[in-house]
């Protein structure tokens, strides 16, 4: 068995690493752009650490997707339990605010577990980014559906 304590570079990945996530609306429906969207991500989101153990930090809402990154506590929920608790959710809160007649979101998710402070800063860069590449503004700072709600460091 591989043990870390001699490799203490994997130290901070191997006990809790960060998870950089993308998941995308249903039919790429570009519906997440919006108070109710945005207000009722974040509340649940806010709720995850005592709930299901997994604290979000940075976060963005683009039309038809979201990128976040988050971390899970020791005993945490399974990172695809606690995502289909969160969009289960959602769908549920958001389906008669939007006037959705099916669920919100794609089943899948795209999950990436970062090693180090720079993945994240990149990561983060890119996504950031991500508003003004699509021409939804035409600074970063400008972007209104984003935030974070715990700092997470390595």
């Amino acid at each position: 068995m591989l043990e870390h304590s001699r490799l203490p570079h994997l130290r901070p990945f191997a006990k809790q690493p960060i998870v950089y996530l993308t998941v995308v609306t249903d039919d790429r429906r570009p519906v997440l752009d919006c108070q109710p969207a945005f207000n009722t991500l974040t509340g649940i989101w806010q709720h995850s650490p005592t709930l299901d153990g997994w604290s979000v930090g940075d976060y963005l809402l683009m039309p038809d997707h979201v990128h976040l990154f988050a971390r899970a506590a020791i005993d945490a929920k399974p990172l695809a339990d606690w995502i289909g608790t969160w969009k289960s959710l959602s769908t549920r809160r958001l389906k008669a605010q939007l006037g959705l007649k099916s669920s919100l979101w794609q089943s899948d998710y795209f999950d990436r577990f970062l090693r180090t402070s720079d993945s994240y800063s990149e990561k983060w860069n890119y996504v950031a980014m991500n508003p003004v590449r699509k021409g939804l503004c035409s600074r970063p700072e400008d972007w209104p559906w984003k935030g974070r709600l715990v700092e997470l460091k390595f």
